[in-house]
């Protein structure tokens, strides 16, 4: 017998070693299926894939494409500057987050550190500007203005500024050719957003992280154009990053230029003067107010009348964009979005909107017309005009007897609206109006153009606002509960107010509909429809999409792509109607509420059309609207809290039809000096390299315009002066001389005395308010004659 146990094996011991034996064996075949499908199967494609992890790319960034002016004068193009940057991953790795580093550059840069961390953060909800909204992982630039001796510092010293880079880079540069800024119609760059790059990914036109996105103006309207295609070289390195080979690279290819129907010399001319004439409009007295004008803001939009074109558009208060390039600072950042910087990012051209004043009342006297009224009348211009209790005056209790619907644009008569308005308000029904009313001076507005967008080439263009039927149901349910809170009945103007448009907010009352009628009340309008409405009427009644852009073209200038002008519509108007308005704002230029301001205007040779408008506004001083053409442009302006619509814009606005057609202060035209008297038809030249050829520009268009206008009132001073002499020396003047002269001083009399009757916005509204009429300059007679005898001149040598 043993003491060694026996060794056999149980059933069940057994069947526990199969059972494991089949899991390995399981498990191995798995195991080698994968294998088989990963280096078999697989094996090529998972190959390509593993050798992209030593491939690394490098981004060239395409040059963006210039924008030009209609002769080809660059307003935005590219210039290489020394850009430092950070790069914010290599910073992150840092025990301080990289702010020793930044703290060191700002030393060397002579920036605030602050600046610098901020612009190196990164934005979201709760950080403000200045911060980075690109990609983390793209370098952000710190500054584009290094110097090679700033640069050289960071390059030799790079192991004191890890994550750090100064390189040459082409960056972005607004011109201002001239001095013509066009910032709110040129826009600003900004890199591209995650969001933006998601949402791009799948399209024709995909972002990469180094893109620069256009944020406004043209630069965000025809982004994809001018953007291009950025490169991207591929290299191969080896596990420790060193290149051992390129593997492949796609070329950048730069982006296109666009060609604008703006030119740089009249942009600069229209900015000048409307930063002129808000300066002197702050100098005059408000007489409702008893203070000066504010003139806080302003715009003005010079339009090819056959084309719907734009060749100026200015908006005041404005900036320069190039504050944007390479990065904002927080103090500009504040300075164009803060409470008190009056917002000049708007482009109040296509942004701002108003109450038009009486440049409306072209809307209604079409729509009098069509309605069945005659445009010759007699219509009654009365002093007022009372509706139940309430009284609507006319400017300054002016009173013209009968006249026509054309005499009443000529002297901006408001009661002959108030009653044509009211008259058909009746008609319609009144408070219980019919279902099928008629309409008709709202029907007419939308049908020329208003309350709708235009259509130009810019974005977020506003619609303005007319005030009909539907316009009242809507408004009164959006704000009834906000109404019936805060209205009071027998409280203040206010608190009135509220309490009736709580109660019968959704009607359309006789009041509304005759403040309507001479473009106040509710009634909203921009530059640029006003613009497109009076080129309709210069060109026989087309309405054009106004455009900015003018043709594209390729980079080695072999493709041109035009933008054609647009035809929208036509006026509601027949050709007679339309030739008897015409006739009427040539009144209003010669005789009429702005012919002060167009004394000694070859008429003969340049018919001027025009009209005046003021317009009031609750709690503000009034509205300076000024609405004109030729056969060639029209020409709006608007100044708020800026005056009357002749006296704030009026010299401004013949200051820029002077440069256009070259005329001088009296009347005398000069070839030479016109800048477009007619408008530019042909595209720029372009070489056979792509390049696109350029004219030469003065330094200050507007200040040479000025300095020849200086010279010529000097040299007709020192001419009326030696005529003075001579006089002097006369014993008996001929009786010719002297009748002429009787005749030239109650000629001058005649027309400041129809100057004084007022231009616009005639009192009235709810609570018959009156502003200021305009202001003759003191020496207006001396030149008037003078003006006289020189154009007498002029018109008897051509």
């Amino acid at each position: 017998m043993t003491n060694i146990p026996e060794t056999g094996r149980s059933t069940r011991v057994q069947i526990r070693l199969v059972v494991i034996q089949v899991l390995v064996l399981s498990l191995l075949g798995t195991l080698g299926g994968r294998l088989w499908y990963l280096q078999i199967r697989e094996g090529a494609e998972y190959a390509k894939k593993a050798s992209g992890n030593h491939v690394q790319q490098v981004v060239q960034p395409a040059v963006r494409g210039s924008i030009l002016d209609a002769r080809g004068v660059a307003l935005a193009d590219n210039e290489t500057r020394l850009v430092v940057s950070a790069s914010r991953t290599e910073l992150m790795k840092m025990r301080d987050d990289g702010e020793g580093v930044l703290t060191k550059l700002a030393g060397v840069l002579g920036m605030p550190a602050k600046d610098i961390i901020e612009k190196v953060r990164l934005c979201d909800a709760k950080t403000p500007q200045p911060c980075w909204n690109g990609s983390p992982y793209q370098p952000i630039p710190i500054t584009d203005e290094a110097t090679a001796k700033q640069a050289l510092q960071i390059r030799e010293r790079a192991e004191d500024f890890p994550g750090i880079t100064a390189e040459p880079q082409a960056v972005r540069r607004y011109a201002a050719p001239g001095q013509a800024n066009t910032a709110q119609v040129l826009g600003y760059l900004s890199p591209v957003t995650d969001e933006e790059l998601q949402k791009a990914q799948d399209t024709e036109s995909p972002y990469l992280r180094s893109d620069q996105v256009g944020r406004s103006g043209l630069e965000r309207e025809y982004d994809k154009e001018l953007r291009g295609k950025a490169g991207v070289t591929r290299y191969e390195v080896d596990n420790l990053g060193r290149v051992i080979g390129e593997a492949e690279a796609d070329a950048a290819e730069p982006g296109a230029n666009l060609v604008t129907s703006i030119d740089a010399r009249v942009q600069r001319i229209a900015e000048y003067e409307l930063n002129e004439a808000m300066k002197q409009a702050r100098k005059e007295m408000d007489r409702n107010t008893n203070r000066l004008y504010e003139a806080d803001s302003g715009a003005v939009v010079v339009m090819e009348a056959k084309t719907g074109r734009v060749v100026a558009m200015a908006s005041n208060p404005s900036y320069d964009p190039n504050a944007w390039v390479g990065g904002i600072s927080g103090k500009d950042y504040a300075s164009l979005t803060g409470k008190d910087s009056n917002y000049p990012l708007l482009n109040r051209a296509i942004q701002g909107q108003s109450a038009p004043g009486s440049i409306f009342k072209v809307i209604p006297t079409a729509a009098a017309v069509n309605a069945g009224y005659s445009f010759n009348g007699p219509y009654e211009c009365s002093s007022s005009y009372s509706i139940g209790g309430q009284v609507f005056k006319n400017f300054e209790s002016q009173s013209h007897g009968a006249i026509s619907l054309g005499r009443a644009l000529e002297v901006s008569c408001d009661t002959v609206f108030y009653r044509l308005s009211h008259e058909e308000w009746k008609r319609d029904g009144g408070n219980k109006p019919k279902k099928n009313a008629k309409d008709w001076f709202y029907k007419t507005s939308h049908q020329f153009g208003l309350g709708e967008l235009t259509g130009i080439d810019l974005p977020n263009e506003v619609t303005g606002r007319v005030p009909d039927r539907q316009w009242k149901l809507d408004y009164w349910k959006a704000n009834k509960d906000a109404w019936c809170k805060s209205g009071k009945k027998g409280g203040s103007y206010v608190e009135q107010i509220a309490y009736e448009n709580c109660l019968e907010g959704n009607r359309l009352r006789a009041g509304d509909s005759v403040n309507y009628s001479i473009g106040q009340g509710d009634t909203l309008v921009t530059p640029i429809q006003m613009a497109s409405v009076y080129a309709a009427l210069a060109n026989g009644g087309t309405l054009y999409q106004p455009t900015v852009g003018k043709a594209v073209i390729s980079p080695d200038g072999k493709r041109v792509t035009k933008i054609e002008p647009e035809a929208q519509s036509k006026l509601p108007v027949t050709k007679k109607t339309l030739a008897e308005i015409d006739g009427a704002l040539e009144g209003v230029a010669t005789r009429g509420t702005a012919a002060w301001r167009f004394g000694g205007w070859p008429q003969d040779e340049i018919p001027m059309h025009a009209k005046t408008g003021t317009a009031e506004v609750y709690g503000k001083q009034t509205t300076s609207w000024f609405a004109t053409y030729t056969k060639d442009y029209s020409v709006v302006m608007t100044i708020a809290q800026g005056g009357t619509g002749s006296g704030a814009s009026g010299p401004a606005v013949r200051n820029i039809y002077n440069a256009l057609y070259g005329v001088s202060p009296d009347g005398v035209i000069d070839e030479k000096k016109a800048l477009l008297p007619t408008p530019q038809k042909t595209l720029p030249k372009v070489r056979t390299d792509g390049t696109i050829v350029s004219p030469k520009i003065s330094k200050d268009p507007a200040k040479d315009q000025r300095a020849t206008e200086e010279s010529e009132q000097t040299a007709d001073g020192q001419a009326q002066d030696q005529d003075q002499d001579q006089d002097a020396t006369t014993t008996t003047p001929p009786p010719a001389n002297r009748d002429t002269r009787r005749r030239d001083a109650r000629r001058g009399d005649a027309r400041r005395g129809d100057a004084r009757r007022g231009d616009a916005r005639r009192g009235g509204g709810r609570r018959g308010g009156r502003p200021s009429g305009d202001g003759r300059p003191a020496d207006g007679r001396r030149r008037g004659a003078l003006r006289a005898r020189r154009a007498a001149g002029r018109r008897a040598t051509t």
